[in-house]
């Protein structure tokens, strides 16, 4: 069962205002499948739950042209905008891309805009659960059964790689861009730390807040999309003095603050710090055996520099895949995780090129 959310009106009442619901008339419609009451790995529920997704282009007779886009932590179905419509790597002409919004962005189910679970009282959830929320979509309401490829730039990537381990039959290809096979110590504690911007500001109210959390998320926008997606070196061609540099993340806590509601984020991230494919069963906990089980092609698009996702990770899933293909997205100025963004015209016109080029090298 599906509903459809058209000219920028939510028709779910379940799902929130804000900048994750912006839409214009000539963007595809918002839909929304019903999944019932979604059973998480953690043995919790989801009650009601609801997966929001968008299609472009058309799914042929064989339901063989399909590729599944997933999305980044705090993101949206319009994460890599910069590489789907016709004409770029993911070509609407040739190929249904259906985009998906992940558990607890605020337009799928989420902390913010469940009526039976809210803020708090939301199950946590893990990023298992992100992947066979969208294997239902695929499976049971498209009857797809084997995509072109999956396809996601940060938690979107570790998404695909999930993908790839836990419906390994399920896709010819994976495109995992600035991803983790496993979250690492550091990232944890970039995330952990972030977490504590949005929590010690005293109108979180320890989840419990009625009126979104400004002070906190300010923080939380300044260092998250100002600074650790950045790298030094990127940052110095941005803004040569302190106070340019000052300016600067001003204007990017102005825009971003209000881009996600904060329990959203928080629950999204501890999903983010328990990230590891080798937790999938059957594997025991080893990450490297998930990752030497992978059928599908894979092309790993990483950021030099990344100080979220670091590439070393990146570089070792390519590795342990069987023949996998790595690529740095720009090692001329490191961008860092900015690099998965499509932010520049350089970087954005490599990644439509080599993704491009992968996917006519699939075999049919």
């Amino acid at each position: 069962m599906h509903r459809i959310i058209m000219n920028g009106l939510l028709l779910s009442t379940t799902l929130i205002a804000g900048n994750a619901v912006a839409h214009k008339p000539t963007e595809p419609a918002h839909q929304l499948y019903i999944e019932g009451n979604f059973a998480l790995e953690n043995g919790s529920v989801i009650k009601d739950f609801e997966l929001s997704y968008t299609t472009q282009g058309t799914l042929n007779a064989d339901k063989s042209n399909a590729i599944l886009m997933v999305t980044a932590i705090g993101g949206n179905h319009h994460r890599i905008d910069y590489l789907i419509g016709p004409g770029k790597a993911l070509d609407t002409d040739k190929y249904f891309v259906i985009c998906t919004d992940a558990i607890g962005n605020g337009l799928t189910t989420s902390p913010s805009n469940s009526k039976l679970q809210p803020n708090i009282q939301f199950p946590e959830f893990n990023m298992r659960d992100m992947v066979n929320s969208q294997y239902r979509l695929i499976a049971d309401h498209f009857g797809i059964k084997k995509l072109v490829a999956v396809v996601g730039a940060s938690m979107g990537g570790m998404q695909a790689l999930q993908w790839a381990v836990s419906y390994p039959n399920s896709m010819q290809a994976i495109i995992p861009i600035i991803p983790l096979a496993k979250t690492n110590a550091w990232t944890t504690g970039v995330l952990e730390m972030l977490r504590q911007s949005i929590m010690t500001d005293p109108g979180y109210q320890g989840g419990k807040y009625d009126k979104p959390v400004e002070q906190g998320m300010r923080l939380w926008s300044g260092w998250l999309s100002g600074v650790i997606v950045r790298t030094p070196a990127y940052q110095e061609q941005l803004n040569a003095t302190p106070e340019a540099e000052i300016e600067y993340l001003k204007k990017v806590q102005d825009a971003g603050w209000k881009r996600m509601d904060a329990n959203d984020w928080i629950w999204q991230s501890r999903a983010y710090d328990r990230h590891d494919v080798g937790q999938t069963q059957g594997f025991n906990g080893n990450t490297s055996a998930a990752l030497k089980s992978i059928k599908a092609k894979t092309l790993i698009l990483a950021g030099t520099g990344d100080l979220l996702n670091p590439e070393s990770d990146a570089k070792l899933s390519a590795k342990l895949i069987p023949g996998a293909k790595y690529l740095a997205i720009n090692d001329r100025l490191p961008m860092g995780h900015l690099s998965g963004a499509g932010a520049t015209k350089d970087e954005n016109a490599f990644q439509n090129k080599v993704i491009t080029d992968f996917l006519a090298n699939l075999k049919k």
